[in-house]
């Protein structure tokens, strides 16, 4: 079986500048006030999102604790990108576009799941739970932007 391949992308306009809201998805304090709670982020050495730095994303979930380990490979004002490669392959990135009115958030999730177990598992229960929460994470990192 083929690897899947699938891209999620989500943007939203938050009432914030550029700076406040890169904040929220630079300070790891900030993050685990969006991310969902079956969500936890831990920094591999001292908390950073300087390209080369890294931190595992837990899964906590009943019977089972995935882990993913991401690596940051581009960094930029407003922009971060974290590579993984474990269960899933991929990219996640975070870029701001600067608004008139505040700032878009763009967040676009690329991956692949070599494994087809895995792959089956993930289509069958997890894909729209995914894209759902990835909407939810922009919806939440927004009202925190918003009450900086």
């Amino acid at each position: 079986m083929k690897a899947f391949k699938n891209c999620f992308e989500n943007s939203i306009d938050i009432a914030a500048t550029a700076t406040q809201v890169e904040q929220c998805f630079t300070d790891q304090a900030l993050m685990h006030r969006w991310l969902n709670p079956a969500l936890c982020c831990e920094p591999v050495g001292d908390w950073s999102t300087e390209v080369g730095s890294q931190m595992r994303f837990r899964l906590k979930v009943p019977l089972l604790q995935a882990t993913l380990l991401s690596t940051v490979q581009e960094r930029s004002p407003g922009l971060v990108v974290w590579g993984f490669d474990g269960f899933f392959r991929g990219r996640d990135r975070w870029q701001c576009e600067p608004q008139a009115s505040g700032t878009r958030l763009l967040n676009r999730f690329e991956f692949e799941i070599p494994n087809p177990v895995v792959q089956f598992g993930f289509k069958t229960f997890a894909q729209r739970w995914t894209q759902a929460d990835m909407s939810a994470q922009l919806r939440r990192l927004k009202q925190v932007a918003e009450r900086l």
